[in-house]
């Protein structure tokens, strides 16, 4: 019997646990996304210097606050987000939130190789792509794209590791240099240029785009920091990879907007005349995001079927690239709804592990925790005022303890 090394159906083992510089180099990794950068767009739009800082700052804590306590949770336990749901939510009552995470972020994953692929087919072949006609090139990137980041998810954390190590620096300096170079040759400062935004979004609606942009990827911290060497391990490369990278992601995305008129620093790269840097820069940029989504699919799917991780790995990067175009032009706002689903999960976890009744056998079913994230998903789609994804965890932590009370 082949020994599961990714510890798919238990906690990992002290000896197999990874040095405290390959778990940050992965978490930070993590956070080194694209549509980050498009959500730094948005409040490059709507705040001036000073919404902007405190937007990251605040947003930054509370969103940190949150995946901090996943990552210290699952060190200390070794366990993924799918084992620690069983313990939540019950066994087969694991199966919705196992659900909502393959779902996001098979759609992540596929919607981040179209990211990958668009910009990359128009530049080199200087076609346009609409939701109507998307050109073979197109589909030709996706499909290689698709299959070398499946390949990386499917040898587990390892690979990860390695990715991250490589694409982590490459990625800091090249996005910093171009950002440097885009505002000296500005003919303005970043702070006036902000200054000169519409200031129409406001201080919480800043505040809601930067945990929004993140806050569903970041429920899935367990599957990674659970191979921390400690608790406190797991609890601060989390908070530290989540403050800088999403930081340097929407940094990146506000200087690309306010000096080229795009969202992403791919386009700074390429206005300065380094593209095949900005391939490179863009490439590894999603690469270790998707790989990261991926691999958190895999284990979903492996929770529910009982098959391995690996195979459900190759089975979820195959729907994911099949469907990474239709995904990209029409599954933006689904894939939106669902993941308000994913803080509330998380909150579950957290509280049942701090605050639930130890001990005992696990139920097949929770149904009082099964309500709690219903509820809190609902208030995050449907109450206008404030932070979604806050309101989502705060109405799901009244519904835990209250259930607490009445039980």
């Amino acid at each position: 019997m082949a020994i599961d090394t990714e510890y798919s159906q238990s906690a990992v083992r002290r000896s197999s646990r990874k040095s405290n510089t390959n778990i940050f180099m992965i978490m930070l990794g993590f956070t080194f996304f694209s549509a980050s950068m498009w959500a730094g767009q948005r409040l490059a739009a709507g705040l001036d210097w000073t919404g902007f800082i405190g937007a990251l700052l605040l947003g930054g804590l509370i969103l940190s606050v949150y995946t901090g306590a996943l990552g210290y949770i699952a060190a200390e336990s070794g366990l993924s987000l799918n084992l620690l749901a069983r313990r939540s939510f019950g066994d087969k009552g694991s199966w919705l939130p196992n659900a909502c995470i393959i779902l996001t972020q098979t759609g992540w994953f596929g919607i981040g190789l179209s990211i990958l692929a668009i910009p990359i087919a128009k530049a080199l072949f200087g076609l346009e792509m609409t939701p109507e006609h998307t050109p073979w090139q197109c589909y030709m990137v996706i499909a290689i794209s698709g299959a070398l980041m499946t390949a990386s998810a499917y040898f587990g954390i390892k690979s990860l590791t390695i990715i991250s190590t490589i694409a982590v620096p490459l990625i800091a300096v090249l996005g910093i240099t171009a950002m440097f170079l885009a505002i000296k040759n500005g003919d303005k400062s970043l702070v006036q240029a902000f200054n000169s935004s519409t200031n129409d979004l406001g201080l919480l609606g800043g505040i809601s785009i930067v945990i929004g942009s993140f806050v569903s990827g970041g429920t899935t911290t367990p599957n990674f920091t659970r191979f921390a060497k400690s608790a406190k391990v797991g609890l601060w490369t989390t908070v530290v990879a989540f403050f800088i990278g999403n930081s340097l992601m929407f940094i990146f995305g506000a200087v690309s907007s306010i000096y080229v008129g795009g969202n992403d620093i791919f386009e700074v790269m390429v206005n300065l005349n380094l593209f095949y840097l900005a391939m490179l820069s863009l490439g590894l940029n999603i690469w270790t995001t998707n790989d990261n989504t991926l691999y958190s699919a895999g284990l979903g799917l492996a929770n529910i079927s009982g098959l391995s991780k690996k195979a459900m790995v190759i089975t979820s990067g195959v729907v994911g690239t099949a469907a990474a175009n239709w995904l990209y032009w029409n599954f933006d706002y689904w894939l939106g709804m669902l993941s308000c689903s994913l803080p509330p999960i998380g909150t579950v976890i957290i509280l049942s592990y701090f605050f639930g009744r130890k001990g005992g056998r696990v139920k097949q079913v929770d149904w009082w925790a099964m309500a709690c994230v219903v509820i809190g998903a609902v208030v995050a789609n449907i109450v206008l005022w404030g932070i979604p994804a806050l309101n989502g965890i705060l109405a799901t932590a009244v519904c835990f303890f209250i259930g607490r009370k009445v039980a």
